[in-house]
């Protein structure tokens, strides 16, 4: 038995170490928004941008960042004013050839980046009169999406994230181009659950976006890539970008390498299985010709991809949000930073990451993308300083000042800490494992604040009823009710929010049952051969005879069988460990089938456990041995519970 692998697999289960991956494509986190914050009045002594300061300021944080984090290399563009006010690459495009990157001539992978590509195109044709936002969106599909409920899903949930739909892996990334499929396709084989009525809870959604690029392609008449190449690539001369998969040759060519850090190897090429959600490359020159046409009403170098009324809605919430919460504006990620309203979109693949934010009102727009993921994931806290002290730079704000905590704050911070999970989840399949694993932990703190454990060491303080600020900050949360439970929603996170885990799904309790029921079938199964050499060498008497005997030696049979059936388990789930995410595909579903087949084993142990303890009661059993063998049945019973609960009891192979 191989014991190593067994302990690897039980610190995975006890281990929120062993998360699943946080990008868009599978990942990650929803794409970043933009932090939430009140509007405020510019502190004095703010900085001109000019090309000059910004690029001085740049050069000094790029270099030293990339450095830092083990980044291979990275693209920013910045515009203002209608015009390309900076563009330039830091470290490589190609690290054993010390290829310099080109933000004019090198592509990036920019991950979710590419749905602002397809609710523009959404967009145009609301524009043409063939797509109505609150249609029910089967009048536009040739399958159906059937919503629990008598409400449709429409485009306008599709765009603010709340057509229903839980989270899926299976096909969402292919780093084989035999195994990419056709938008059409992966739509029609990869249908996913519902987890919510359409339009009540956010839950941020790669299939959506991938239906919604499907519909554009049904009413246009033309292949998505074809119509994005026509409609918006062409006219603002995007020369250098394409939505194509696998990507023609001499794209091919000009793609940047991508890593998961600078010391190590080249990753292969990631293709976006949910195409119009991820399908981009594109050069930060071209990006800043997208930014400059949605910060200039539709309109760039004399060509117009949108009407400017149009613009100004896509621009506009399609949700009302509390004051000082993010919300979404037809796609873009909307709200407030250091006072300023900000529209963006982030993306990431495994080792590609970028992020656009657009000031409206300033006339400004940057981007930044960086190909490689760094040590310990350090692109993210780079990609959001970087923004951050920008925006400090040339767009300051007074300090926050956080108001005073009401006199009930600390009874009510007992009352809302426990375990929450996040909407954006998979509950109908093994996948689910993960999600109890990185269930957020509210904690209330003895000062009376609280803290959630996936935003660190902030605190907040209630100020008034249900609603907590950051103590020297200006991110909220919010206590109310979404899906018939108590949930948070986080200021900064328009696409998803935290529902309290009922006690069925706590994952404290998980981790607590699954990690004590491995560890008494790990004691057994290396007990058990140890104890029968003992009375082999010493010549004992057998410790039961007859029935008792059979039940035993099943008994301990099931033990075995339990492990090697949770190490068969580990095999599937050990790549998201390593963010290999493209390796959930068709070619594993005889395997997952034969999981599924072997799920009699957990079944059949927890049934001779209880077999053995009725006998060992029944019988002339010392104590000692019906205690034994009541942790082995309760074990037994435990791996059962914990196969169902992570999902590994099941006949769906749509994951």
């Amino acid at each position: 038995m191989p014991a190593k692998l067994l302990f690897v697999l039980m610190a995975v289960l006890l281990s929120k170490a062993a998360a699943w991956p946080q990008q868009d494509l599978a990942p990650p986190p929803p794409a970043a928004s933009p932090a939430a914050a009140a509007p405020q009045t510019a502190a004095p002594g703010q900085r001109a941008l000019t090309a000059d300061d910004l690029g001085a300021w740049l050069d000094g944080f790029m270099l030293t960042t990339l450095e830092a984090g083990k980044i291979a290399g990275a693209q920013i563009v910045v515009v203002k004013d209608g015009e390309v006010l900076l563009q330039r690459g830091y470290g490589h495009a190609d690290v054993a050839a010390g290829t310099p990157m080109d933000p004019k001539r090198h592509l990036m992978r920019i991950g979710s980046t590419s749905k602002l590509f397809t609710w523009t195109a959404v967009m145009q044709q609301v524009e043409a009169g063939t797509i109505d936002l609150d249609a029910d969106v089967n009048d536009y599909l040739d399958f159906e999406v059937s919503p629990p409920g008598q409400r449709p899903v429409t485009m306008r949930d599709l765009m603010t994230h709340r057509g229903g739909f839980e989270e899926g892996l299976k096909d969402v990334l292919a780093t084989d181009p035999e195994r990419l499929k056709t938008t059409e396709r992966y739509l029609k084989e990869n249908i996913r659950p519902f987890m919510f009525a359409p339009g009540e809870v956010p839950a941020y959604s790669n299939y959506g976006t991938a239906l919604a690029g499907y519909v554009v392609q049904r009413v246009s008449g033309e292949l998505f890539e074809t119509y994005l190449e026509r409609h918006i690539l062409a006219p603002l001369r995007m020369h250098h970008t394409t939505p194509r998969q696998p990507l023609p040759p001499a794209f091919e060519e000009t793609l940047a390498n991508g890593y998961r850090t600078s010391d190590t190897p080249p990753s292969p090429i990631e293709f976006a299985g949910t195409a119009p959600a991820g399908q981009i490359s594109a050069t930060g020159a071209d990006m800043a010709n997208f930014m400059l046409a949605h910060l200039q009403d539709g309109r760039f170098k004399g060509e117009r991809i949108l009407q400017p009324e149009t613009v100004r809605a896509m621009h506009m919430p399609l949700l009302q949000a509390p004051p000082g919460f993010d919300t979404l504006a037809h796609g873009f990620f909307r709200g407030y930073r250091n006072g300023r309203i900000v529209l963006g979109h982030a993306g990431d693949t495994v080792v590609f990451h970028s992020d656009l934010n657009l000031l409206p009102e300033e006339g400004v727009g940057i981007f930044v993308s960086f190909n490689s993921r760094g040590e310990d994931d350090a692109v993210y806290g780079a990609r959001e300083r970087l923004f951050q002290l920008f925006l400090d730079r040339y767009f300051p704000a007074p300090a926050p000042v956080t108001p005073p905590a009401m006199a009930t704050a600390p009874e009510d911070a007992l009352a809302i800490a426990g375990s929450y999970e996040s909407s954006r989840r998979v509950e109908s399949a093994f996948i689910s494992l993960f999600y109890l694993l990185q269930q957020d932990q509210v904690v209330a703190n003895g000062d009376g604040t609280v803290s959630v454990s996936s935003l660190g060491t902030k605190r907040f303080r209630e100020i008034s009823p249900g609603l907590w600020h950051e103590v020297g900050g200006t991110r909220q949360l919010l206590v109310t009710e979404a899906g018939g439970r108590r949930a948070i929603l986080d200021s900064h996170n328009p696409v998803s929010i935290l529902q309290v885990a009922p006690t069925g799904r706590s994952g404290v309790l998980f981790q607590l049952a699954a990690g004590l029921s491995l560890l008494v079938l790990l004691c057994t199964a290396i007990v058990w051969p140890i104890a029968a050499w003992v009375r082999h060498t010493r010549h004992l008497p057998p410790a039961a005879t007859g029935r008792a005997a059979l039940a035993r030696r099943l008994t301990r049979v099931a033990v075995v069988a339990n492990l090697v059936y949770l190490v068969g388990w580990y095999a599937i789930l050990a790549p998201i460990l390593r963010v290999d995410v493209g390796f959930y595909n068709d070619s594993l579903d005889g395997f997952i089938r034969l999981l599924q087949v072997a799920a009699i084993v957990p079944l059949l142990g927890a049934l001779l456990g209880g077999w053995n303890v009725w006998l060992s009661f029944t019988t002339a059993q010392g104590w000692a041995v019906r205690l034994r063998s009541l942790s082995v049945a309760l074990a037994l019973t435990g791996s059962l519970w914990s196969a169902w609960m992570a999902g590994f009891i099941g006949w769906s192979l749509n994951y």
